[in-house]
């Protein structure tokens, strides 16, 4: 008993300044109707009409098997494996295709699938919310990288330097949350080849898990290119959550490239990390409707326009931002080096952003495009306020 709850205490210390967060500030100032919620990438408005009846449209059942138990049902593999093929211009298998229960879920069989307990697996930081937690969950050792403000480059040095004998996987996100970049071919391929030369080295390869949730949230018609275009050893995580704009509705996939080798023995080992993860297949309706899904998208130009005024009123204003190339994300520079007091500040003249502490960059705090224009309208002269006074309290 003591050592679980010595693991109950480790998990829950790496999420503790999420949990702080989410569970003071946030949760007091989310219900207010006063309050421009730029926290998170949850909806601000109404669904859009084609997602909801592209569900409505297979809720009624053909066959009395329609709601029963679902693993990766066929159709859904064979749409997936057909999207993947247009957009990379590699065949996919759909036998290589796992349907998951959301891009969370899809990360986390990827590590239960890889990791054997000491097992080292590194992670790019700023990182998304759980990405140690999940190596923590699998009984691996995360091994953090940094990825510098404001370009947010990754160090391919500072990455072969972490590799050793232990370790089994790189995390990589493109498009990257929280700093929007979109790494280009180029980057991708010369971390390739650091991954092969040191997979050599150790005797054993290094998986790459590539987090690529936002790979449709792209602007200034900017293309995107998966680590799997150029790298054999790569496992693919997606979610439909963020092109639909509908996180809590939880479907995504994990997959590899038909150029990687033992994807037999590879897709057994997803199927028994399925089941161990907790049964982690989406459900029923959103596998019957995924043909319409895949095709659907947000409204990504007017996303790009929210984007391209807001920094803009942000840079008039005096602050340091980002201009991302994809996400749904903007990182500013507090004008004060403490940005969780300043995020309170912020909370103060009826402006909730994310605190840049919660996402590993002390000092920055991250805007969410998805927001709507009437509150990003409204949250400017509060962000203008707010700047005002931290200057001149400093």
């Amino acid at each position: 008993m003591a050592t679980t709850l010595r693991r109950i205490d480790q998990l829950r210390d790496s999420i503790a300044p999420f949990l702080a967060f989410f569970t003071g500030p946030f949760a007091r100032l989310n219900a207010n109707p006063e309050i421009a919620n730029f926290a998170v990438g949850n909806p601000q408005d109404f669904p859009m009409p084609d997602y909801v009846e592209a569900l409505r449209a297979q809720l009624e059942p053909r066959r009395r098997d329609w709601f029963a138990y679902k693993d990766s049902e066929p159709k859904s593999q064979v749409v997936v494996a057909r999207g993947l093929s247009e957009r990379t211009g590699m065949t996919w298998d759909p036998a290589d295709v796992a349907m998951t229960n959301g891009g969370f879920a899809a990360l986390a069989v990827a590590m239960r699938a890889l990791v054997e307990p000491g097992d080292e697996v590194i992670f790019l930081s700023p990182p998304w919310f759980f990405y140690e937690f999940m190596i923590l969950a699998a009984d691996g050792v995360p091994i953090r990288r940094n990825l510098a403000p404001p370009a947010f480059e990754p160090d391919l040095e500072a990455i072969a330097a972490a590799i050793t004998p232990r370790t089994r996987a790189l995390i990589f996100n493109s498009p990257h949350n929280p700093s929007g970049r979109v790494y280009p071919l180029e980057t991708l391929r010369a971390l390739a080849a650091t991954l092969t030369d040191a997979s050599e080295r150790i005797g054993h390869p290094i998986y790459l898990i590539s987090d690529e949730a936002y790979n449709r949230i792209l602007f200034d018609g900017r293309e995107f290119h998966s680590p799997a275009e150029v790298y054999a050893h790569t496992v693919v995580a997606y979610s439909y959550g963020k092109q639909l704009l509908a996180p809590g509705m939880r479907i995504g996939y994990l997959t590899v490239p038909p150029t990687m080798p033992d994807r037999e023995a590879f897709r057994e080992a997803v199927f028994v990390a399925q089941f161990a993860t907790g049964y982690a297949f989406p459900n029923a309706l959103l596998q019957h409707a995924i043909e319409d899904l895949e095709v659907l998208s947000i409204d990504i130009s007017a996303m790009e326009r929210r984007r391209d005024g807001l920094v803009g009123a942000l840079r008039e204003i005096g602050y340091e931002t980002t201009m991302p190339e994809g996400t749904f994300y903007i990182m500013a520079r507090a004008p004060i080096a403490d940005d969780v007091a300043f995020c309170d500040l912020l909370g103060k003249h009826r402006v909730l952003v994310l605190p840049g502490t919660i996402v590993e960059v002390p000092g920055w705090f991250r805007i969410s495009l998805t927001a709507t224009d009437e509150m990003v309208e409204r949250g400017i002269p509060g962000f203008a306020a707010a700047y005002a006074e931290a200057v001149q309290g400093g």
